[in-house]
């Protein structure tokens, strides 16, 4: 295995990033100030929708959907969509965003180049506790 790379945030925290035997990363260090986030499901939201205009001639894709359902009405101070946003949840089978206090900030979709360019390439799909610590899923 190569040696771990360290990573030192804007409050001199250390962070180790380890190349596993998988291709993830363990990334080691102290968790205790943390936002963490996961993704949403819309499933549920689009399949309502769907039905409650299946005689509408503009149907949104389930992309726009996405957009959509979170829009707001400054003016009216409402969701345009809040009765299929409700149905939005929480996926939580998997963290998508870690955000260690000082950082560094990460999110599913990134490239892990941010933390060093010896993980140039490496994007990052996700997040999984392990022992106090995360491993770092990589596509």
């Amino acid at each position: 295995m190569e040696k771990p790379i360290t990573y030192k945030n804007r409050y001199g925290d250390i962070y180790t990033f380890e190349k596993m035997k998988d291709g993830n990363i363990l990334m080691r260090g102290e968790f205790k100030w943390l936002r963490f986030g996961w993704g949403n499901l819309y499933n549920d939201a689009y399949n309502q929708y769907l039905l409650d205009n299946a005689h509408s001639s503009s149907i949104m894709t389930f992309i726009q959907f996405k957009d959509a359902v979170h829009e707001y009405d400054d003016e009216t101070g409402q969701y345009l969509y809040l009765d299929y946003l409700k149905l939005v949840v929480s996926d939580k089978s998997l963290v998508t965003m870690i955000d260690p206090s000082g950082g560094p900030y990460m999110c599913e979709g990134m490239d892990l180049e941010t933390v060093s360019k010896k993980f140039k390439g490496m994007k990052i799909k996700g997040f999984k506790p392990h022992e106090g610590n995360y491993i770092i899923l990589i596509h």
